[in-house]
């Protein structure tokens, strides 16, 4: 029982369904709080207990100065926790290993368990080894179970042993897609001492794009695992009351963008602006022309930009997409008024207090990628084969970048034209693929190389190698995904081809997309240009990308090349995306499919052709840019609610491989003393039943001093690492 000395304890009836609540409007100064405060708000509210959670921490949250630093320190509660393979069993293995402690004490090993759900999905492991083949899925997904299987197996015994802990088996989906569509409350329920409880959904992840969920109105962020273990325990995290930035958003997507021009936009923004450490809030009259995948894909890239978390509050579109991905009835109804009891449901009209206030006009937006290796570094499509030829060089990023977007010709277009993304016509004159108007400041050093797949190619400075459709930030965005299957499909009409040197792949983030795909049609097109389905998980935006085909590695290794991938991706660190790619381009899905089709970054994709088509002329990208009303047509006749309750009906039994994993018996887990890979850790050894007191660090010393935009792929990537890497 709280101690509630606020007095919020009230209750909430839904469909004859009565929930205790603890109301926000029992605070006088609720209402000027922003959307997440006010959640943090209700969590210290309803975990209220006099000793780790107090009354002077709530007085402190509902006091929030917007402009102050070093605030009070409380102590939040998430709700569940989300982990990911690679991060998460870690955390699995800890809790393994406080069964085998517990035994050797002679206690029961059925005590250890997490205190709050916990669930993990399966979806850093799989790599691309096959592509652009029919049975390039099934031969991934046997590839990833023979190197796993070890992991696998405790994982599966782990999924029957313990109590509050699920795992969505390989093959399925990415977390972050599993947890947008199907495992999110929005609004958690459970049974407290006086009934059933009603409280915001929250969370804390073992990966860093936990925040993508946060486009659902539900916070949550990343976090280490020591962290996300304490969270299973039940143990509140530490945290200081952060500083909220606001950011007004106004405005409509002009035709030819896409959410990923948003995101890497706000990218941009708020990397110069400065949020790290700090919450972000959207809000404004914008919200409401915001489809939800698109403030998934925004909340989603959070650490790229620094922030905790970038959340949007509950509203109609909200529940719209509850509805579309299956969640019962009664849980949507629940949703909406419970968000409407506490303030939590947007009023555009409403303000609340911010630390900091943007405004982000969404007519402003334009045709982007981003790289070559940091998410932040916004590239205009229109000026990207200048950028690419000056920073191939050596001129680095700001420079290559700067003066060029006053150069550039002017390439918007009438509203009145929904089709078309740049002016002109196909009566311009045509440039050879790979051609374009600029400077060429770039070593140009084409090597010829003959392709086993018949006849030979030129691969030069500035190609791309990688071109894939992968990673939880654009994969679970049927805007740009259905965008890309109807690009491709007209690609294929025109008579257009991938370049015979680009590996291409389509990862989605679950099962759902490879269904709208296939009742759409869109499958056979996608296939046609080698963007085969690969498997459902992270792939190329991990590292997980696989060789590249093999005599475009020997002729990039033979002869230095500095060769590109691009990706519909979060990440583009160096050594990240592939030990042979120096340089990597963040973009939409179907910008993805435009540069298989070219094969280079220095064709103007806004100015020159694509290719010849069958007909004999050139085909050029606004030729077979899908318009805006199009893709909506498609999503509305062939995403379905029915395609997520179907494909989440049993989606913690996993396929034969992992239903024929042998699964040690008991309450304790099965070492293997010959393993080399999945060990029994030597934490508990000689821990007695009174652990010994703590004593003072001496001799400690530094193990790495490391500069601005040092990541963890530099120190130990995910993926390949190279022979003669450091």
């Amino acid at each position: 029982m709280s101690s509630d000395s606020f007095g919020t304890r009230d209750q909430l009836t839904v469909d004859d369904t009565r929930y205790q609540i603890h109301r926000l409007d029992r605070i006088r100064t609720a209402h000027r709080l922003p959307y997440s405060l006010k959640v943090l708000l209700e969590n210290l509210l309803r975990n209220e207990d006099g000793h780790l959670i107090t009354r002077e921490q709530i007085q402190s949250l509902a006091d929030w100065q917007p402009k102050a630093t070093g605030q009070q320190e409380v102590q939040y509660t998430p709700a569940r926790v989300l982990m990911q393979d690679f991060t998460g069993v870690p955390c699995v293995v800890d809790l393994v290993a406080m069964r085998d402690a517990i035994i050797a004490l002679g206690g029961d090993p059925q005590r250890i368990n997490p205190l709050v759900p916990s669930e993990l999905v399966i979806d850093h492991s799989v790599i691309v080894d096959a592509f652009g083949q029919d049975d390039a899925f099934s031969i991934n997904a046997q590839l990833e179970f023979e190197r796993n299987v070890e992991r696998y197996q405790m994982l599966r015994w782990a999924q029957h042993a313990f109590d509050n802990f699920k795992v969505v088996p390989p093959d399925t989906g990415i977390c972050h897609q599993v947890n947008l569509e199907y495992l999110s409350r929005v609004v958690f329920t459970r049974e407290g001492p006086d009934g059933m409880l009603a409280y915001p959904d929250t969370l804390v992840g073992t990966d860093s794009h936990t925040p993508m969920v946060n486009g659902l109105g539900v916070l949550g962020w990343g976090v280490g695992g020591i962290e996300a273990e304490a969270a299973m325990l039940g143990q509140p995290m530490s945290m200081l009351i952060p500083q909220v930035v606001g950011i007004k958003l106004t405005g409509e997507f002009p035709p030819g963008t896409t959410a990923t021009d948003l995101v890497l936009t706000v990218a941009e923004l708020l990397r110069k602006t400065g949020v790290v450490g700090k919450f972000v809030d959207f809000y404004g009259p914008g919200v409401a022309r915001i489809p939800l995948a698109n403030r998934a894909t925004l909340g989603n890239m959070s650490p790229e930009y620094g922030a905790t978390c970038a959340i949007f509050p509950i509203d109609d579109e909200t529940l719209a997409y509850l509805r579309l991905t299956g969640r019962p009835e009664h849980q949507v109804r629940l949703v909406e008024t419970y968000a409407k009891t506490q303030g939590l449901w947007h009023d555009p009209d409403h303000e609340a207090e911010y630390s900091q206030t943007l405004e982000l006009d969404l007519g402003t937006l334009e045709s982007s990628i981003a790289g070559p290796k940091r998410p932040q570094d916004r590239i205009p499509v229109r000026i990207a084969p200048d950028a690419v030829g000056a920073l191939l060089g050596g001129q680095p990023y700001e420079k290559a970048i700067v003066g060029r977007l006053d150069e550039a010709i002017d390439e918007s277009f009438p509203a009145s034209d929904p089709v078309s993304i740049v002016r002109g016509s196909a009566s311009d004159a045509p440039h050879a693929p790979g051609h374009c108007d600029i400077d060429h400041d770039w070593p140009h050093a084409p090597v010829e190389i003959a392709m086993a797949s018949g006849g030979s190619a030129r691969l030069d400075n500035g190609h791309v190698v990688i071109a894939a459709i992968t990673s939880c930030t654009n994969t679970s965005n049927p805007l740009v995904m259905i965008g890309a299957g109807l690009l491709a499909k007209r690609a294929v009409e025109k008579g257009l081809s991938r370049r015979p040197w680009v590996k291409t792949s389509l990862a989605p983030g679950s099962r759902v997309v490879t269904d709208y795909y296939d009742r759409a049609g869109l499958t056979p097109y996608l296939d046609k240009l080698g963007f085969n389905l690969v498997g459902y998980g992270c792939t190329t935006c991990i590292g997980n990308s696989g060789p590249l085909i093999p005599e475009v590695a020997a002729a990039v290794a033979e002869h230095d090349l500095n060769v590109c991938a691009v990706l519909s991706g979060n990440r583009n660190f160096e050594g990240r995306i592939h030990p042979q790619s120096q340089m990597n381009f963040l973009a939409s899905p179907l910008l993805v499919v435009a540069y298989a089709l070219v094969g280079t970054m220095h064709t103007n994709l806004l100015k020159d052709p694509l290719g010849i088509g069958s007909d004999g002329k050139p085909v050029y990208l606004r030729d077979i840019w899908p318009s805006n009303r199009e893709i909506q047509d498609v999503i509305a006749a062939c995403v379905k609610a029915d395609m997520f309750a179907k494909g989440y009906a049993d989606v913690f039994a996993g396929d034969d491989n992992w239903r024929s994993l042998r699964v040690p018996e008991g309450n304790a887990f099965q070492w293997d003393a010959d393993s080399t890979y999945v060990r029994q850790p030597p934490y508990f050894d000689g821990v007695g039943r009174e652990p010994a007191p703590l004593t003072d660090i001496r001799g400690a010393r530094v193990l790495a001093r490391l500069g601005d935009s040092v990541t963890t792929d530099h120190i130990s990537p995910a993926g390949a690492i190279k022979v003669d890497s450091p």
